[in-house]
């Protein structure tokens, strides 16, 4: 295994630890103090949070034999910040700060670690210093 193969499989072990974790916990909980119809949602997406934190297990245990699916999940981690980042935006950030802050940190910048050392891992690290480097003027 290559170590951009083992970066990919240690993130996604963790996105797998905190979504299945989490999914869990918000499933026994649910929404307190709210109506049947956003208890009903807040447990549907717990489904979907913990669903996708077996679909990271599964991704991490073969990254050897993963592709698009990284991608996505990545993708997936990244909308998740994004989500947060809207709610904030629309009805502020929750108390205690640090720790609402030391959700979305992770969650921005995960799924450009993961991104990264996937494509270095599928493409080569020449190709990712390819990418990642501006394009520098020729001297002749």
């Amino acid at each position: 295994m290559t170590v951009s193969q083992r970066v990919v499989q240690v993130c996604l072990f963790l996105v797998a630890a905190i979504a299945m974790t989490g999914g869990t916990l918000q499933m026994f909980l649910g929404q307190p103090d709210t109506s049947p119809r956003l208890d009903n949602v807040h447990r549907f997406m717990a489904g979907v949070y913990f669903s996708t934190g077996v679909i990271s297990l599964w991704a991490a245990w073969t990254i050897r034999d993963q592709g698009t699916l990284v991608y996505l999940l990545a993708l997936g981690v990244l909308l998740a910040g994004v989500g947060r980042l809207v709610s904030i935006s629309r009805v502020g950030l929750p108390e205690p700060h640090a720790v609402w802050l030391g959700y979305l940190i992770p969650e921005l910048l995960l799924p450009v670690v993961i991104v990264i050392a996937h494509y270095a891992s599928t493409h080569g690290a020449a190709a990712v210093a390819a990418v990642a480097a501006p394009a520098l003027p020729s001297s002749t």
